[in-house]
């Protein structure tokens, strides 16, 4: 409102200016009320800054500037800027109101993107539900969540079933089905039915509160472009302010001019010196980028580490959870001595108590373990697997040192190369077959590989503990250039920092994980990738940039989001400079106007700010 206010009562002036024959003070105290309207608090800032010793920012050197062109007309043989000091400030709030917009509609998307944050949390009393702060549940309490709500709180539904919105967290608008036994994370939506859930983490813990905290903390750790901004702007304002201060003193002592001349040049060279399109543009570059990029599900902890993502040429995965779907599962029976239903019926008896990955496998194939038979005298051999009696009949299941125990002879199977983990069965000591539990590759990892190498990845690897069969399998399966398997977590470190070693020192080299038992590899390279971390302390702790569901294809739009990111903030870097310089030039030698200086800043500074904007699409 004071800007249109200010702006007609410019016009009012220059009309009264125009069409009288008043004193230059009289013109003065016209021209004050426009001016004062607008430019008040920039003046206030100015004036603050000074007495706390920054007065090299840009309220103060608008203000010194358009009060220079203000008191100008005084000056003898002078001609008076009354008008181009009011309409530099005016210009000058114009921008600054366009900074505010861009920068709140920057701020608005991601808090519109993290509004995660549970105000309230049903909590279950023995007076009934109670409305409390999410702050005041302990771990244990249960909570009731009603649709429409967000789960407050990290636990395990006791009750209910429901779709969950996980937009927010991950990026992904298809809803997740959730029922009892199922564990939930807070910052969710529950689109259906009511939920009871016990608490497992305190709020300040809960998945919610970290990724808020993470996404807030991102801007402590600055790009290079942001701190060479910082650098060139603490050493640029003072060169050219003290060379606008020589260039209003010197050439009138050589003769060079009137005083009044030299001192309007000096003024519009001061306009044009704020350093604003720069230290305004570039961070708000990357904090769009960041913003994005978590709209999207990917959690960057700092700007920094967009930038390294662009020099991103070695890809290390993890195996399992990250290009496989991290759950084991039945994928052949092949039988020799019964049929396939018997031979899976009788394996998931024996391994009814084990918590094995592989016994619950064969436990979740077999749906009708609850049946008649009878199983007596379990025994479990650690490294080799299960004996059990089943309706009479000795049942041996697991490896081969396994059936050397029961005393079977295994009869070798061409098929099974490289598909993964062999249960072999046998019946009384005779080989009755063998069953294959594997871990399946996720559907979108090859098309994850690809998308890297045309993102301009050299090589992908993998480090697995896997057996080489397996690995192999995998790896040719996704189309990996090269893979490392048998290792345990401390070879998986010293591979990676083999790769390290052996890498461009301007590349940087990624390894991808789960997040749950890679910590060490995740903290030790150039980015650590924490994949399907929904939840996941661990990840989140350790990793640099954090995929919140499990798509490893959203590396390479992470790739893609840095480098538009640092593509823009380069940009507005060359862009601001090479015109402030030219503009500088020109102001030297008395060739651009004051309106042209006002350009060089405000406008650059518009544009720049503008075009930082293009980071958040």
């Amino acid at each position: 409102m004071k800007i249109v206010i200010s702006a007609i009562l410019l016009i009012v002036a220059i009309i009264i200016e125009k069409n009288t024959d008043l004193q230059t003070w009289q013109y003065l105290l016209i021209y004050l009320v426009p001016y004062l309207i607008v430019g008040w608090e920039t003046l206030k800032e100015g004036a603050e800054k000074l007495l706390e010793g920054e007065a090299l920012d840009e309220d103060f050197l608008m203000g010194v500037a358009t009060v220079g062109a203000l008191a100008i007309g005084f000056l003898p043989g002078a001609e008076s800027q009354f008008p181009e000091a009011v309409f530099v400030m005016l210009f000058f709030q114009l921008g600054e109101l366009f900074e505010e917009i861009a920068e709140g509609r920057s701020r608005r998307s991601i808090s519109a993107l993290m509004d995660i944050r549970p105000d309230t949390a049903n909590l279950e009393t023995a007076e009934g539900l109670k409305t409390v702060d999410p702050g005041s549940v302990k771990v244990g309490d249960v909570v009731v969540v009603k649709p429409g709500e967000k789960v407050p709180m990290d636990g395990l539904v006791l009750e209910g079933s429901s779709a969950l919105d996980t937009k927010a967290l991950t990026g992904e608008s298809v809803p997740r089905s959730i029922s009892a036994g199922d564990d939930i994370i807070s910052g969710c939506i529950n689109l259906s039915g009511v939920l009871r859930v016990k608490v497992g983490k305190p709020f300040g813990e809960s998945t919610a509160s970290k990724v808020l905290e993470l996404v807030e903390n991102a801007a402590d750790n600055k790009s290079r472009s942001e701190s060479f901004i910082t650098r060139f702007a603490k050493i640029y304002t003072p060169i050219v302010v003290g060379a606008a201060v020589l260039l209003a003193i010197i050439p009138p002592l050589a003769g060079g001019g009137n005083f009044a001349t030299w001192l309007y040049r000096a003024l519009t060279f001061l306009i044009v010196s704020c350093p604003c399109a720069l230290v305004i543009s570039v961070p708000l570059s990357f904090f769009g980028g960041i913003g994005g990029a978590s709209r999207r599900g990917i959690l960057v902890k700092g700007s920094n580490f967009l930038e390294s993502l662009t020099r991103m040429r070695t890809v290390v995965f993890d195996k399992t959870g990250t290009l496989t779907e991290g759950v084991f599962q039945v994928t052949a029976v092949h039988p020799e001595l019964i049929g396939e239903k018997e031979l899976l019926h009788l394996a998931a008896h024996v391994e009814r108590h084990s918590t094995h990955p592989v016994a619950e496998a064969l436990r979740e194939a077999y749906a009708d373990e609850a049946d008649d038979c009878k199983v007596e005298d379990v025994r479990e051999f650690a490294g080799k697997g299960v004996q059990a009696t089943v309706n009479g009949r000795r049942i041996s299941a697991g490896n081969e040192k396994m059936m050397e125990e029961a005393g079977a002879k295994i009869h070798s199977c061409d098929k099974c190369h490289g598909e993964g983990t062999v249960v072999h069965v046998a019946i009384d000591g005779e080989y009755a077959g063998h069953i294959m539990i594997s871990d399946r590759v996720k559907a979108s990892s090859a098309e994850a590989v690809a998308m890297l190498k045309d993102a301009g990845v050299e090589r992908t690897v993998m480090l697995t503990g896997d057996a080489r069969p397996v690995a192999e399998s995998v790896a040719k399966e996704v189309g990996l250039d090269g893979f490392a398997s048998g290792l345990l977590p401390a070879d998986k470190l010293s591979e990676l920092e083999n790769l390290i070693l052996s890498a461009n020192d301007k590349t940087t080299v990624a390894f991808v994980g789960d997040g749950i038992n890679d910590a060490p590899v995740l903290a030790r390279a150039d980015i650590g990738i924490a994949m399907g971390a929904l939840g996941s302390d661990a990840a989140i702790e350790a990793a640099d940039v954090v995929l919140m569901d499990d798509d490893p294809r959203k590396i390479a739009e992470a790739v893609k989001i840095a480098r538009k990111t640092v593509g823009i903030s380069r940009q507005n870097i060359i862009f601001a400079i090479g015109i402030k310089l030219a503009v500088l030039l020109l102001a030297a030698f008395g060739l651009a106007p004051m309106w042209l200086a006002v350009f060089a800043d405000v406008g650059v500074t518009v544009i720049a700010v503008l075009n930082a904007m293009r980071t958040l699409a």
